[in-house]
């Protein structure tokens, strides 16, 4: 409850035996009957100083990534279809090997098909130029084959991983998502991703087409002659070195780029979504100077990634322009001096050319690789991120409910919480809600209130202890049996793109319209929904924006009546709702939660009329407990804060 009214009793320390009606630790048992008084008024003593709490991995830009998971995981994507990797490395393999015959058959036509034609035969040129027209063609087939079926693994493979991040986002805790921006997970999922394509696609066949030129073409010089081969070989040597350097600087200046791009991504989406607070106050020209100053961050990485590609492309040239002269005109003198032939000449300068043509390419390819293997790093860091609330590894079934009372017995059993980051937010405590029974939760902002709905909705586990339905642990639950039984209805009212109806019907997609409308009328939407232009049709467009926030609250209720739990939470989600329509949910709950069991977290007093029972918290304690004429009867904080209610009534 928001109010200004200050604590007016002290808490009653944990662990000191309780007197009837509680558990001795401070909690309660549910008998709903009122905390009797507690401990007199008296200084609090000086917690001893806590540890520091661990560092928050969240706060750096990148989640950690274990050695070798980068691997692991492109491994991982590409075995499914290592078929046909191998047949698309076999089409490269021929491609080159028809390429890599051209030069061969001009050396042969030089030496022998030109004096065959002195002789009158013309027979050796003619199928000298017909093989070297069926290699031209080869080549160009098994080019088209090899990007053909390369593309299809491609896709494959990036729509396996679109697939995963998506998937596994979402299994991710509460907990996770409340620390890690969407912005980035759509950066993770669309700009890396991105960058995993253009490796694939055009990366890898430079690298592989690189390698078997260096590789065939070595071998050919050597055979056709030895010196020269040698020479072609040692100056690869200074290449390498080039690689090696390039890979090193350009690693680090691809990892600040794909973090940049990601903090771009975030302040966009961050600002867009927030664009009535922007306006409101303001903030359009604070917004520019932040996105420009990221925009600047990310103009420069790139501009760092182009200088370092220039350096390779400069240095590469140097050493492959230099060889090449080096040995021509070596090769050149061996010639004037009779000990080499002339077809022989031809050929190395052809092939020295095809040696080295590759360099630029493989630059090219160097710089899809950084960019990917930065963004392939960051992917693994959060297909790495456990569950929070991971599903039990021995599922156990809830006991059948009884049909005349469908609610469930909730007990919190020696339950603390805390934070991962440090910071305890709920104290050890037991506190058990009867089955059927309406519980509201009051307490002044902090309180803890949320967090208590949260770890009954299995939003997050506790820290120590368990918390029961009908005596299991929700950790036994799997979770769609758990999100059948426990419903949340919060204050933000999210509703997806699409028609009315079909938001109503997320908890049960099975559902008749019929049900719909029917669960529509039992809170009170019914009337509103049928006047829109195309009623439960309508569609409600991104985050609900056609409707009021009012409205949009209560088709969160009846998504919620529909979907017919055993636990309902409504935290603060009447917040939204005007006095006549909050007056309309309340008469509607009254009869519909009738039998379940109701967890009510409320700012507004008006909204506690329809509990069977009231909890008022303090820094994450119960401190008072009964009904609400009991407390309302008494002189604790509930009471005070309920007179003060009044009082602005009047």
């Amino acid at each position: 409850m928001t109010t200004g009214a200050e604590e007016r009793r002290p808490q009653e320390p944990l662990g000191e035996p309780g007197p009837a009606g509680t558990d001795g630790r401070g909690g309660v048992s549910g008998t709903g009957t009122r905390t009797p008084p507690l401990a007199p008024p008296g200084p609090v003593p000086a917690s001893p100083a806590a540890p520091s709490p661990p560092p928050d991995p969240f706060d750096q830009d990148d989640l950690p990534v274990a050695k070798g998971a980068t691997r692991a995981l492109l491994g991982a994507l590409l075995r499914p279809h290592r078929g046909r990797v191998v047949l698309t490395v076999l089409f490269l393999l021929l491609q080159q090997a028809a390429t890599q015959a051209g030069p061969l058959l001009v050396a042969y036509a030089i030496d022998h098909g030109v004096p065959a034609v002195r002789r009158d035969d013309y027979g050796p040129l003619i199928a000298l130029g017909t093989a070297y027209a069926l290699c031209a063609l080869g080549s160009g087939v098994f080019q088209f084959l090899y990007t053909k079926l390369s593309g299809r693994v491609s896709q494959d493979v990036l729509l396996d991983l679109r697939g995963r991040i998506f998937r596994h986002a979402q299994a991710l805790s509460v907990d996770f998502h409340e620390r890690y921006t969407s912005g980035r997970l759509i950066s993770r999922s669309t700009t890396d991703v991105e960058s995993l394509r253009e490796l694939l696609d055009e990366g890898l066949q430079e690298l592989i087409n690189t390698l078997l030129s260096f590789l065939s073409i070595s071998v050919v010089l050597l055979v056709l002659d030895l010196w020269t081969g040698a020479l072609a070989v040692l100056s690869l040597v200074p290449l390498y070195l080039l690689v090696r350097l390039y890979r090193r600087r350009a690693g680090r200046v691809f990892a600040r780029r794909s973090t940049a791009i990601a903090s771009v991504i975030v302040k966009f989406g961050e600002t867009m979504n927030g664009i009535r607070p922007v306006r409101a106050f303001r903030r359009e020209a604070v917004n520019d100077a932040e996105f420009g100053a990221l925009n600047r961050k990310h103009e420069r990485s790139n501009g760092d990634a182009l200088i370092e590609m220039a350096r390779y492309v400069v240095g590469s040239r140097l050493v492959a322009n230099t060889t090449i002269a080096a040995i021509v005109l070596w090769d050149a003198y061996r010639v004037a001096d009779g000990t080499l032939a002339l077809g022989t000449l031809a050929a190395a300068a052809l092939y020295l050319r095809r040696l080295y043509d590759p360099i630029d390419r493989l630059g090219q390819f160097l710089n899809a690789y950084q960019s990917a293997a930065a963004s392939l790093e960051k992917v693994a860091g959060l297909l790495a991120q456990e569950p929070g609330v991971p599903e039990p590894a021995v599922p156990r079934e809830l006991p059948a409910a009884r049909a005349e009372l469908p609610g469930r017995q909730v007990d919190f059993d020696d339950v603390s919480f805390s934070y991962r980051t440090g910071g305890e937010v709920l104290p050890r405590f037991g506190l058990r809600l009867e089955a059927g029974q309406t519980v509201a939760v009051v307490g002044s902002t902090g309180a803890g209130k949320s967090t208590l709905a949260k770890l009954l909705a299995r939003f997050y586990d506790p820290t120590e202890g368990r918390v029961l339905l009908d005596g299991t642990d929700l950790r036994d639950l799997p979770m769609p049996e758990l999100r059948r039984g426990v419903v949340m209805v919060t204050q933000e009212a999210f509703l997806f793109s699409g028609t009315i109806a079909d938001n109503i019907a997320i908890g049960r997609p099975e559902a008749s319209r019929g049900e719909i409308e029917q669960a529509a009328k039992a809170i009170g939407a019914h009337e509103f929904i049928a006047s829109l232009p195309e009623g439960y049709d309508t569609d409600v467009r991104k985050r609900g924006g056609r409707i009021s926030a009012g409205q949009r609250q209560l088709v969160a209720f009846a998504r919620a009546l529909l979907a017919d739990p055993a636990v309902l939470i409504l935290d603060e989600a009447t917040s939204s709702l005007d006095i006549p329509g909050e007056r309309a949910v309340q008469e509607a709950m009254e009869t519909v939660l009738h039998g379940r069991t109701a967890v009510v977290i409320a700012h507004r007093l008006s909204t506690v009329a329809i509990a069977d029972r009231v909890l008022v918290m303090s820094r994450g304690r119960i401190i008072e407990d009964g009904t609400p004429e009991q407390l309302i009867a008494g002189t604790g904080t509930f009471a005070g804060l309920h007179k003060t209610w009044r009082e602005s009534l009047a």
